[in-house]
């Protein structure tokens, strides 16, 4: 359980407010109040897994997940189903869930999943109600597809991928554009370095662009190869990165950022290996988000000290290195991209976070489970949650490991994301993470009682004391209920001679 805390003690004859001193004399008996509001005053964080996938039905290893408008969240997995090719899903905020369609129900006679198989990503709603995604393999030519499914789950095939200048392998998923189309972009094909593409609702594909356009002397695309995802900007432009490529030597090109326009018109703006050893990291494995100030935020795989970093960048080109992991607690290697948050903080995961158990570094294997954080734009940053915290008696992650996929924030105001591993059946979890901003608990002296009240719009907080904040202490929940008085929890308390510490306890 996550504590929020505003501690007082009753003893003698002066009062401590906040670390400062006063003395008083109130008559014969003597007393001191200790209230410390500030420290520990940190928003509680309640952790909710809403479904472990089995591996059968309902899939195994899932990706990112999109609110629909009726409320449930939609979201595919890259494994499992009827078939063994993923699965498509919808889950409500309770936890309900049901597999609306299993990829490979359409298979030509050498078992190929004409239909698509093995989706790498989350899907978005049109503007029409449909949902819209990509599947990495598959299709006509084993080289993935494009496809729109209802919420009831009608799948349509749109678009099987050639393996020529269309693309190959869609591994990231789609964005609609302001003009109706959907953009994404191939892993591979084009040239061999993949492509950015448009598609219409009834699946007429154009090409607008084959990364390695631009070489230098011994071949290297200077523009980048391997794309992620896109976002639309506010100028109307698509942003996004590229996992490798740019313009430093082979060698020290480890991706890059670009933005391009709905008619193909391409422009790189940063090459990752500018700054080795610095804040702007390498290997960018996600796409960006556009921020309320206008910037580009976005994650690398790895760089910095040397497990990823957090970075913003402004349309022009100009990129800040704003956070670079350390590879303990605050996590390793963010994998997922970003969601600016209704606060206007940003949100995501890590891959892994280093918790070596022989208490030494060992470089050479990854641990932990993965984390959840946030970080403002100027790149203060906060540990929310790390997977792992309930453990099965093998050791196994309960909660899950390894989350792959960006966060979303539902419409309750809580994150929602997927782990690809972990949960009761190791085959990845449903999760929702929900912010409680810590309750302002107030104390006021009036002889020969003490008032604790906080506001009833904190709903879950019971008062709890102890008489010792020692290893030992023991909390129990205050004798007297709360009444509400003017909107606020009130508990009157008798001074005694024993001092007594306060705090509020979030139940979970």
């Amino acid at each position: 359980m996550k504590t929020t805390k505003a501690i007082f003690r009753i003893a003698t004859f002066t009062f401590t407010l906040t670390g400062r001193i006063f003395t008083s004399s109130l008559g014969p008996l003597l007393f001191l109040l200790l209230i410390l509001p500030i420290w520990g005053a940190q928003a509680a964080v309640v952790f909710t897994t809403l479904s472990s996938f089995t591996g059968t039905n309902d899939g195994a290893g899932p990706n990112g997940l999109v609110q629909g408008s009726d409320g449930n969240f939609y979201g595919t997995t890259q494994y499992g189903g009827t078939f063994g090719w993923g699965t498509v899903f919808k889950i409500s905020t309770n936890g309900a869930l049901t597999s609306l369609y299993s990829f490979g129900s359409v298979q030509d006679t050498n078992g190929t999943p004409l239909d698509g198989g093995l989706p790498m990503a989350g899907m978005v709603q049109g503007s029409d109600g449909n949902f819209y995604g990509t599947a990495y393999w598959g299709g006509t030519y084993t080289n993935g597809t494009v496809f729109k499914i209802s919420p009831s789950g009608t799948l349509t095939s749109l678009h099987s991928f050639t393996g020529g200048s269309d693309g190959a392998n869609p591994f990231a998923g789609l964005v609609q554009g302001s003009d109706g189309y959907f953009y994404g972009t191939t892993y591979g094909g084009g040239i061999g370095y993949g492509t950015v593409f448009k598609i219409s609702t009834n699946g007429a594909l154009a090409a607008l662009y084959a990364f390695g356009t631009i070489l230098d002397v011994w071949g290297w695309p200077l523009d980048g190869y391997n794309p992620n995802g896109l976002v639309q900007g506010s100028d109307g432009n698509f942003y996004g990165t590229t996992e490798c490529g740019g313009t430093n030597q082979p060698g020290h090109s480890d991706g890059t950022v670009f933005k391009i326009s709905p008619n193909g018109a391409y422009t790189s703006l940063y090459s990752f290996g500018s700054v080795q050893d610095g804040l702007a990291g390498e290997w960018p494995m996600a796409g960006l988000v556009q921020g309320s100030d206008g910037y580009f935020y976005g994650t690398t795989h790895s760089g910095g000290i040397r497990y990823g970093t957090v970075f913003k960048i402004s349309t022009n080109g100009a990129l800040t290195g704003l956070y670079s992991f350390t590879g303990f607690s605050d996590g390793a290697y963010p994998s997922a991209g970003l969601v600016q948050g209704s606060d206007g903080n940003f949100y995501g995961t890590t891959e892994f976070n280093w918790l070596c158990p022989c208490g030494l570094c060992c470089p050479s294997r990854y641990f932990g489970d993965g984390t959840v954080f946030k970080i403002s734009p100027n790149g203060a940053y906060t540990s929310l949650y790390s997977f792992g915290s309930v453990q099965d008696t093998n050791g196994l992650a309960l909660d899950g490991s390894n989350p792959r996929a960006a966060l979303v924030q539902g419409r309750d105001g809580s994150f929602y994301g997927t782990t690809s591993g972990g949960g009761t059946y190791t085959n990845g979890t449903v999760f929702r993470l929900t912010i409680v901003p810590q309750p302002q608990l107030t104390l006021i002296p009036s002889w020969p009682y003490v008032i604790l009240t906080w506001p009833t719009n904190y709903a879950g907080f019971t008062l709890q004391s102890t008489p010792d904040l020692g290893s030992s202490a023991v909390w129990s929940a205050n004798s007297s209920p709360p009444v509400v008085i003017g909107g606020e929890n009130v508990v009157i308390n008798t001074i005694s001679g024993t001092q007594m510490f306060f705090r509020l306890q979030l139940a979970q």
